[in-house]
């Protein structure tokens, strides 16, 4: 702006003293100087930056954030030293798991009569992995599966208590995979904006190898830019400690947050502020590290569940012997050897199971366990959804107790099974949608080719007569008509169903208020040659603009009410068909819709009468003879569109409601412009002043 301002100040005074075509380059100059320097100064330092400087060219380096170190952890670093013992806390989650199976086979409200079933299978995770790339892995695999029964089928589910990647919420990718745990998609705002809260922008990132810690940090908000991620393996310790950094963000597994805090631990290095994922920052076995005190983040809620405790301490011998995994677990935990058979050296320690503590009986509030105990349940309700629709219908031979099936269903020939109604709409794929979309698109290029034609000789007489700026007005506005009907087609969405009977009522007032204003025009025009009259004055081109523009914007209002009030709302329609659901638009508020019908038909009338008393007005080319067959056949139109729109059932009165649009704006355009651009391209010689004002 300071180049833009400098140019044209020094424009003036060269301007004014420079004679001749010295005037005209002067001028030429201020304006490719003033272009120049706005483009060099708005767009040349950015295509710098994407061309030559692609490191600069994420959020992070705009926002001012900046992270002087990128810190992967890679799994098979010489740092993860690996155990392989039982993991007490996956032991509590999968006897939580039990728990709730036996809680919902013992209902008599939630899948009665039905046992479900359980598999547990050890991972044999040598090193750990997040939650999420097990997840990914078998939703992959199992996603193409179908299982065939008898009238349906039914697809593998899985329901993860403990996979967060925000990957796994694409539903193209992985559609048959759910979760009871929120995504890191979240988290990663959240921290996002706890960074920015406390100011800091110079901080350190670590993140896992893995699918948790990576997906993370590339949807992390706050980590804009990790401009030089530094790919590190032994020496990532020494890197840590060297930093500046004060504040370090850590989006890692608890098992490698243990490994990073032992090795610091062994070396003295200054407090820094931790800011940790969900994964490890409520991880009591961490707090015994006491240069992370004071860390903060984001955790799952904490919640009970009753009876879950008793359940886990309520392990008999005979249990634990039969199990591999929990005689593993019990002779971890107690120190002691228990043997087949010979329950002697373990035998007291079943008396002081609820002294004990650990991992597997947790004694405080519940994070993670809950989103598994959340997860059987899921699974369980839907289920017994599945059930109640699929057995809503008696299958029993010869059996008078029939129910019915729900509404949205339909009984096969056998009547032994509901089966889902087919929902109708107009779909752009058939064949009496694409002949209309057709038609509008063919329309909506005619008019523009009509403007094309009009643009070209805009300065002879018969595009001249009559207010072309009206004409080009109305042309646009005809198009708006034409392309408008491609809103019906297709499946009814709330935006879909407001935008179709909002834009058709707009587009076609302001189409008959540029008719209305050309048939007033034609009027005082006729008056303004009679001796004494000075009408023209009254309805010049301002005035014929504020008719326009006052005119649409009482339809604008009306529609602004109704959508305010009560929009129309796709519907599905059972009352119709029995044996099919219509998917249409309701129209919210009938008084809305006709209001705008109404409105859009009153100015048809009134436009109509007009024409009438100026047909006969002495002109060689009197367009209010047009404007007249016109209005005929856009009342005709619309008269017959009122029953035919009452009677016609699901897509036909979609249908119904494109052919009017397509009909009276294919009258309009014919009879408005055809005539003139036969003259124009057919009759030049007719194409006169002379001729024009020649009166009969």
């Amino acid at each position: 702006m300071l180049i833009f301002c400098a140019v044209w100040l020094t424009f003036i005074p060269a301007y004014v003293s420079s004679p001749g075509k010295f005037t005209v380059a002067v001028e030429i100059f201020a304006i490719l100087a003033s272009s120049f320097g706005l483009i060099m100064c708005l767009f040349a330092p950015k295509c710098f930056i994407i061309l030559c400087q692609p490191e600069k060219n994420t959020k992070k380096y705009l926002a001012g954030l900046k992270i002087i170190y990128c810190i992967i952890l890679y799994k098979d670093c010489a740092l993860i030293f690996v155990t392989f013992s039982i993991n007490a806390r996956n032991l509590r989650f999968s006897y939580t798991m039990i728990f709730a199976i036996e809680e919902i086979n013992n209902s008599t409200e939630l899948l009665p009569g039905i046992n479900l079933g359980y598999q547990i299978h050890d991972s044999c995770a040598a090193v750990p992995v997040s939650g999420s790339t097990p997840s990914i892995a078998i939703s992959r695999v199992i996603g193409s599966f179908d299982i065939p029964q008898v009238n349906t089928s039914f697809k593998y589910f899985q329901v993860s208590h403990i996979a967060t990647c925000a990957c796994l919420s694409d539903k193209q990718q992985y559609p048959n995979f759910f979760r009871t745990v929120p995504s890191d998609a979240f988290q990663a705002v959240a921290l996002a904006k706890l960074v920015k809260h406390f100011g800091w922008t110079w901080i350190g990132a670590i993140c896992s190898d893995s699918d948790y810690g990576c997906a993370a940090l590339e949807s992390c908000t706050f980590c804009l830019v990790c401009l030089f991620p530094i790919f590190i393996r032994h020496e990532y310790i020494y890197h840590l400690l060297r930093s500046t950094a004060k504040v370090i963000v850590a989006f890692t597994a608890t098992g490698e947050m243990k490994v990073l805090f032992e090795e610091l631990a062994t070396k003295p290095s200054p407090s820094r502020q931790w800011i940790g994922s969900e994964s490890w920052i409520t991880d009591t076995n961490l707090l015994r590290f006491t240069f992370c005190e004071g860390a903060i983040g984001f955790a799952i809620p904490k919640s009970d569940i009753p009876g879950l405790r008793d359940f886990l301490l309520d392990l008999s011998p005979t249990e634990v012997e039969s199990s591999p995994v929990l005689t593993e677990f019990w002779e971890e935990t107690f120190k002691c050897t228990l043997k087949k058979g010979d329950l002697f050296s373990c035998k007291e320690t079943f008396n002081n199971q609820a002294e004990v503590s650990n991992d597997f009986v947790h004694s405080s509030p519940l994070r993670i366990t809950t989103l598994v105990y959340k997860a059987v349940y899921a699974i369980a309700h839907a289920i017994h959804t599945v059930v109640l629709t699929n057995f809503w219908v008696s299958v029993i031979v010869d059996s008078s107790d029939c129910f019915p099936c729900p509404i949205e269903f339909w009984p096969n020939a056998e009547r032994d099974s509901c089966h889902p109604k087919p929902v109708e709409f107009l779909t752009i794929d058939e064949t009496l949608a694409i002949i209309l979309a057709a038609f509008s698109v063919g329309g909506a290029c005619l008019a523009i080719l009509t403007a094309a034609v009009f643009f070209h000789h805009r300065t002879t007489p018969i595009v001249r007569a009559n207010n072309s700026e009206l004409s080009f007005l109305l042309l646009f506005s005809l198009t708006l008509c034409f392309l408008c009907s491609l809103t019906f087609i297709g499946a009814p969405t709330e935006w879909s169903c407001m935008l179709r009977h909002s834009a058709f009522g707009i587009t076609f007032v302001l189409c008959i208020s540029c008719v209305l204003g050309k048939t007033i025009v034609v009027l005082m025009a006729f008056k303004a040659t009679l001796p004494g009259s000075n009408v023209m004055k009254w309805f010049g081109p301002l005035q014929q603009r504020l008719t326009v523009v006052f005119v649409t914007f009482v339809q604008v209002i009306i529609c602004t009410v109704w959508l305010v009030a009560r929009p129309p709302f796709p519907m599905k329609n059972f009352s119709t068909y029995k044996e099919k659901i219509l998917l249409e638009c309701a129209l919210g508020s009938a008084i809305g819709f006709w209001a705008v019908l109404g409105y859009i038909g009153l100015l048809a009338v009134f436009c109509f009468v007009l024409a009438v008393l100026a047909r006969k007005l002495p002109d060689n080319f009197n367009e209010a003879k047009f404007i007249t067959f016109s209005m005929l056949i856009f009342c005709a139109v619309w008269l017959t569109f009122i029953p035919a729109y009452v009677s016609s059932p699901g897509k036909f009165t979609v249908a119904v409601e494109i052919f009017a649009i397509l009909a009276s704006s294919f009258g309009l355009i014919l009879c408005l412009f055809v005539p003139k651009c036969f003259i124009i391209l057919c009759q030049p010689e007719k194409n006169t002043k002379k001729y024009l004002m020649n009166k009969k």
